[in-house]
């Protein structure tokens, strides 16, 4: 008799997400082979905008973009820059000279934003886009997603990794890893090629720009060398340059500041992004913003200008040598010389300039490779690894080996800064250094958390402080206190202290100290879900219409050769009576939204419809 076999247990989907700046893209590996899950559109990228209509309906991706102009000051761009940040940092501050929306400053010295009457923090709104990128995936997959793999870039710190992982579990998705972005787009370059290639992958994305060189291996191990960054440098800051260019000349002609008007400054960043991109393949283009604003004298004005891809490149050189710069400082970090480097993989929106691309080949003495595509690379990489760490199989058998991309320590007396693991050090890792006590009878001791590369405590970022109390009273120096930092694969840092001769221990998982409290990720949570629920509901209702009127628009045009056919008898009238009902029957249940019932009247309408093709049928 045959051994009864088991129906092997389907694999759960995990999706790959890059979260991007400008636009986010979402992945899954089908049959071993990673591919990009279009939106309902047909694109590929979606639009990382959300927006909030005057009837307070929330908008997200194509349709938020397609309105900012006329919503401007409720539509919300690059939130990715303002994650994980204070509200008192440069990055906000430069933030709030150049968005037309409202940021403000939250509960937890947080940067926060206004849409309408309401205020979101800047992780609710990335969770937002976030969710948009599960419910296509969903509508793809033609099932329930629930786990997730998020990109982030690689000079991220840690406020900024774990506001992005509260960002996907207000989402509703359990995001198991997050990865850095240059190791993504690695992944996808290198994953089944069987190769073994030391590379750099140059990422200048619409927010932010990360280098990172790895080594890629035959037997499936990518081991980061060495990373660095600029969180604040990308396609914003190329379009601001254009935006800065433009007002100016205004300005001069007008004696008007464009940037004073919120919908004139919405205007100018489409008008400066399309110019950016058109100039990538052509020499010069005409900006042309007809009514721009009116006058004091209550004038309709407009702006024309031509700019050329020259004097474009002349505006940005600066931002390009900034991004050079950063490349030399992480060869020079991972010990290599410029010929070592056998390939050179672009990703990120930006790498399509010429500008960029002739900086990039100038410096490292080879042409770039033109394999991969910039935009969806990061997606497909992290698919990879999303599958990766859920089979076992041989096919998805690689070993991801990240590095920090900052140094961590903590503060020491005197104000200075005490690194316990180094920058670039290979994670997930651990390690420990011991203090003593400063003071004589001190039972405790404060320790402060910090990242950065300066050797004063000041100038470096607090992720997080704790105390351990409860010391043995003692001279100075006699007491001994061991801190170990832990990093995990995401790149999430957690801090022990402990009194090494009695043991007494106390440590904290650092999270950003302008995060979101449990609560507050809780009700955003509910709220997310109440959305999607109501979104299904909502398409579930729009889909109903749409069926009831394609019927009904068939019947109409079938009624006049019906009514010639049966027209002679009393059964044919009653049938056309009976008819007319129906039609009837289902605009009155659309007009009133009455959605069960419309359902029920849809068979009706469907029925009708096909003894109508009958009659025709049988007179032809």
């Amino acid at each position: 008799m045959q051994r009864h076999r088991e129906k092997p247990e389907r694999m759960e989907k995990v999706i790959g997400i890059d979260l991007g700046t400008f636009n986010s893209c979402v992945a899954v590996v089908e049959g071993g082979t990673p591919v990009v899950i279009p939106n309902r559109g047909g694109y590929k990228v979606t639009p990382s905008m959300v927006a909030v209509t005057e009837a307070g309906k929330r908008l997200v991706g194509h349709i938020a973009k397609r309105q900012a102009v006329t919503n401007a000051e409720n539509t919300v761009f690059a939130a990715k820059r303002l994650i994980g940040r204070k509200f008192n940092s440069p990055q906000v501050k430069n933030a709030l000279t150049t968005c037309p929306y409202h940021i403000v400053e939250g509960p937890h010295a947080d940067c926060r934003l206004q849409l309408r009457n309401k205020v979101y923090s800047v992780p609710e709104v990335s969770a937002m886009i976030l969710q948009e990128m599960k419910i296509i995936a969903e509508d793809y997959l033609g099932e329930e997603v629930r786990k997730a793999v998020v990109t982030v870039p690689a000079y991220f710190n840690d406020g900024q990794r774990q506001a992005t992982k509260d960002a996907g579990q207000i989402a509703g998705l359990d995001v198991i890893r997050i990865i850095n972005e240059p190791t993504a787009a690695a992944l996808a370059y290198g994953f089944g090629k069987n190769i073994d290639r030391t590379v750099a992958v140059y990422d200048l994305g619409g927010g932010t720009f990360d280098i990172s060189i790895l080594e890629i291996s035959s037997e499936g191990v990518f081991r980061v060398i060495s990373t660095a960054g600029d969180t604040f440098l990308g396609g914003e800051d190329f379009d601001q340059r254009v935006i800065n260019w433009l007002v100016e000349g205004f300005k001069q002609e007008h004696d008007i500041d464009l940037r004073q008007d919120r919908m004139a400054l919405q205007r100018l960043k489409d008008a400066a992004e399309k110019a950016k991109c058109e100039l990538s393949s052509v020499l010069e283009t005409e900006v042309n913003l007809p009514f721009i604003i009116s006058s004091a004298r209550n004038e309709a004005l407009h702006l024309v200008r031509v700019l050329t891809r020259a004097k474009l490149e002349e505006l940005i050189a600066d931002l390009v040598e900034r991004t050079i710069k950063i490349c030399l400082m992480t060869l020079e970090e991972a010990r290599l010389e410029k010929d070592e480097i056998e390939d050179v993989i672009l990703v990120g929106g930006m790498t399509r300039m010429p500008k960029v691309q002739k900086g990039v080949s100038e410096f490292f003495e080879r042409e770039p490779c033109k394999g991969v595509h910039p935009d969806e690379v990061v997606a497909l990489g992290a698919s990879i690894q999303g599958a990766a760490l859920v089979d076992d199989s041989e096919d998805m058998n690689m070993v991801l080996l990240d590095v920090t991309p900052h140094t961590l320590g903590i503060m020491v007396v005197g104000g200075y800064f005490e690194e316990i693991i180094g920058q670039n050090t290979t994670v997930p890792t651990s390690s420990n250094k011991p203090f003593t006590t400063v003071r004589d009878n001190q039972t405790a001791v404060k320790i402060l958390v910090l990242q950065g590369e300066s050797k004063r405590a000041e100038e470096n970022e607090l992720l997080g402080e704790f105390q351990l109390t409860g010391l043995r009273s003692a001279k100075a120096g006699e007491v001994t206190v061991e801190v170990a930092f832990e990093i995990n694969a995401d790149g999430i840092v957690s801090v022990h202290a402990k009194d090494v001769e009695t043991g007494k221990e106390q440590s904290i998982t650092v999270t950003s100290t302008s995060g979101l409290t449990h609560e507050e990720i809780d009700a955003m949570m509910r709220e997310a879900q109440d959305y999607s629920v109501q979104r299904r509901e909502d398409e579930e209702t729009e889909g109903a219409k749409q069926e009831a009127q394609t019927l009904i628009a068939e019947i109409e045009r079938l009624f006049p050769e019906v009514e010639a056919v049966v027209a002679g008898s009393d059964f044919g009238r009653d049938a056309i009576d009976k008819a007319r009902t129906v039609v009837d029957r289902a605009r009155d249940l659309m007009e009133r939204n009455d959605m069960s019932a419309l359902k029920e009247q849809i068979d009706a309408l469907s029925r009708t419809q096909r003894m109508f093709k009958g009659v025709v049928g049988k007179s032809t």
